[in-house]
């Protein structure tokens, strides 16, 4: 990786820019390079001191279907099966008009990326899924990290100005209703900006008391993995402009978060897409642990005990590279044998043998007459050593949003495009139904981000 990029402070922050976007990550760094690509004169402004947003908390990889990465590993999709899985898996409440741009657009986001020689290589499975969609790097490194530096590097490249502890307080607006900038402040500087578009690359409001109280009270006890900026500011511009929000009580409560500790940390979804396995207290399993996040979620709630263990071997270990991190920071029990495993764990070691015996018969003969698991079967729970991460549910995503339109621009209640206003991201609600697939929100970030930083560009062109 190239050093560490380093921000400017907003009193270096200019007067006039084509596009603000607000927002550093995943979404607000490609809608950036995508408009300076063509032409725009372009600011990203950051309210956190660190850049990358949620972004960097992902961890499994970027979905897309009809990729020659795909064909270079010998699995054969299509774009059909992508939307029909998605609508399914979201309740059938996706937006149809954007489900179908983004699985379109998701197979030209992953050469995007590789043409700025951001190179996902390696495909994995997520819940919800029939084929290996998940897009990562060949080192395997988890999605988030890898690519905020790796965007970064692209924003060095082209000297795209990136400000951190810039809040935006206020979107500005024209007598004749068009957006036409923001207000900043850092400190005690406030400052206006003024620009011919904004883009609300904010993220969205697992992180906000508010608004969860709001919508979804009875989640307001729950921890949540969100980076603590994930406070729905964006949502809060957007509505004192009169956008309209959207599915806000449909909130994703990701299933495997270790939270004994206070820090919170997500255990991601390629840990069962390379194998692993969840049981109960007892050492028993309980669900297909790839069936869509809600019902995962959902059956480990409803345990006595509100939590479960991953357990995986060290052939599943070496295909899931997040898991040396969580091993360095303490949350792997560890085994030399299943039965050693169990005991550390304070289960009946006949149990967790017994259940992943019949697991491992279940993967040799591509048959898990148990639960009907179908993915994530390519390796058994064999190899010493053995490990085992305690994990219950916790708030992931925020599905709800402001309402788009597939293009990114912002709606009001009546339906009519607020001028100058797009949105794209977690902040946008629509995309994903009730319930998200696992590496659809990356997807989302590069194929939305790349779009709204096209459709600025148009709108920006036809003002001049």
């Amino acid at each position: 990786m190239a050093e560490k990029f380093q921000p400017l402070s907003v009193s270096k922050l200019g007067d006039n820019y084509d596009v603000v976007i607000i927002g550093s990550g995943g979404t607000g760094l490609a809608a950036a390079i995508q408009a300076n690509e063509l032409g725009m004169k372009v600011a990203v402004v950051e309210k956190e001191e660190e850049l990358g947003g949620n972004t960097n908390r992902a961890s499994s990889g970027m979905n897309a279907a009809e990729t020659n990465v795909q064909l270079q590993h010998g699995v054969i999709d299509n774009v059909a099966d992508f939307y029909h899985e998605t609508y399914k898996d979201g309740g059938r409440l996706n937006d149809k008009d954007m489900l179908g741009y983004f699985v379109y657009h998701t197979a030209p986001a992953i050469d995007w990326l590789a043409d700025h020689d951001i190179k996902l290589d390696d495909i994995t499975v997520t819940g919800g899924m029939s084929k290996k969609r998940t897009h990562r790097p060949a080192s395997m490194a988890p999605i988030g990290g890898f690519l905020v530096q790796s965007l970064l590097g692209v924003v060095a490249k082209e000297n795209i100005p990136v400000f951190n502890n810039a809040k935006v307080t206020k979107l500005l607006r024209a007598t004749d209703g068009r957006i036409n900038g923001v207000e900043v402040q850092s400190g005690d500087l406030t400052k206006t900006v003024h620009a011919k578009a904004v883009i609300l690359a904010t993220g969205g409001f697992g992180a906000s008391k508010e608004y969860i109280e709001r919508f979804r009270p009875d989640l307001k006890d729950y921890k949540t993995t969100n980076q603590p900026g994930a406070t729905g500011d964006g949502l809060k511009l957007a509505e004192n402009v009169g956008a309209e929000l959207m599915q806000m009580n449909l909130v994703q409560v990701h299933p495997t978060v270790q939270q004994d500790n206070p820090h919170v940390y997500l255990i991601g979804e390629a840990v069962r897409g390379e194998g692993a396995i969840l049981v109960n207290a007892r050492g028993e399993r309980f669900i297909n642990e790839l069936n869509t996040r809600k019902i995962v979620s959902n059956a480990i709630t409803a345990l006595p005990e509100h939590s479960a263990y991953l357990i995986f071997d060290q052939g599943i270990r070496d295909r899931a590279k997040a898991i040396e991190f969580y091993d360095k920071v303490g949350l792997v029990v560890h085994g030399d044998t299943i039965e050693d495993l169990a005991k550390n764990l304070k289960m009946d070691p006949a149990t967790l043998k017994a259940t992943v015996d019949t697991w491992n018969q279940a993967v040799e003969s591509h048959d898990d007459t148990e639960f009907h698991r179908t993915t994530g079967m390519d390796r058994g729970i064999t190899k010493p050593g053995f490990f085992a991460i305690h994990i219950a549910p916790a708030i992931h995503y925020t599905m709800g949003g402001i309402h788009i339109t597939p293009k990114t621009q912002v709606l009001d209640g009546n339906g009519d495009i607020i001028k100058g206003l797009f949105a794209a991201g977690e902040v946008a609600g629509g995309l994903h139904g009730n319930n998200r697939v696992g590496g659809n929100s990356i997807a989302e970030t590069i194929v939305f981000g790349r779009q709204a930083g096209q459709q600025v560009t148009l709108y920006a062109r036809n003002l001049r």
